[in-house]
């Protein structure tokens, strides 16, 4: 699991969610867990300013200072070598050939899903098995933080806080739809899935794949559409590699040049199965 993941997966969602009460949402941020209940407790009329109903503002009430998410957050801020490692050293690292192995082992099992995803979305199954395999290991670790505190204590936090407070309140929305509980566990900045989302994105990218009648990225199937739906939106074609327009996908995805890359290096080879 990576720290730089989160750079680019929210970026604009401030803008799509009603943030109304600006005065209120001015709160004052921390930098510890001192001032962090009194802070949810004013946070929670900034959220039911925002639709947020009864499950979610109790999920908010119960959240925990995480200070595994600030430790991570604060290793990003720091950067590190995914930043300026070769490409080769970066696909040795994560284990680029199984990735590719496994990748087109799922592509053959789930033929014809991967084809439908394409026929609705424009986008060819490599780049999204790449993904997959890149953040999760095909689903093998999901994260182990709490999801609803990760996410309230990085909007606490004083270094981005703009940033993250869109994604608490869509987290806290996805707990009224139910496709988070508050027990939900993933990464350190609450992102969530097979595919790790922001919760802000979960709401505007999300898909129903499996027809349960909610969104939940625990699901591969809505987590895999989903992943095709924010790639597409994002400028993602059949021809993803860099100096195409399509590669735009992957720059929306994540922004470390070197994973960019390898993305689109390890989805060339999936798709090379087809």
């Amino acid at each position: 699991m990576t720290s730089f993941k989160t750079m680019l997966k929210g970026l604009g969602i401030a803008a799509a969610l009603s943030l109304g009460a600006t005065s209120a949402y001015a709160q004052q941020c921390g930098n510890g867990p001192g001032g962090f209940e009194q802070w949810k407790q004013q946070f929670a009329g900034v959220a039911q300013q925002n639709g947020v109903g009864s499950r979610g503002l109790q999920a908010l009430a119960s959240a925990r200072y995480n200070q595994k998410t600030i430790q991570i957050d604060r290793a990003a801020q720091r950067g590190g070598s995914a930043f300026t490692m070769s490409l080769d050293t970066f696909l040795k690292k994560r284990g680029g050939a199984s990735i590719v192995a496994t990748g087109k082992r799922k592509l053959a099992q789930n033929r014809g899903m991967f084809q439908d995803i394409e026929r609705r979305y424009g986008v060819p199954p490599g780049p999204i098995l790449a993904i997959w395999g890149m953040e999760t290991g095909f689903g093998g670790f999901m994260g182990g933080e709490n999801v609803v505190s990760s996410a309230a204590t990085i909007a606490y936090d004083c270094r981005r806080t703009d940033f993250f407070k869109p994604h608490l309140i869509a987290a806290l929305q996805l707990v009224d739809r139910g496709g988070l509980s508050p027990n939900s566990r993933g990464a350190g900045h609450g992102e969530y899935g097979h595919t790790q989302f922001l919760a802000a994105n979960i709401l505007r990218y999300g898909v129903d794949a499996d027809g349960n009648g909610r969104v939940d990225l625990a699901s591969s199937r809505d987590a895999l559409y989903s992943t095709a739906n924010f790639l597409r939106s994002h400028g993602m074609t059949q021809n993803y590699q860099q100096g195409q327009a399509g590669y735009r996908g992957i720059q929306g995805w994540n922004a470390a040049p070197v994973y960019q890359q390898a993305i689109a290096y390890l989805g060339s080879q999936i798709d090379a199965a087809r």
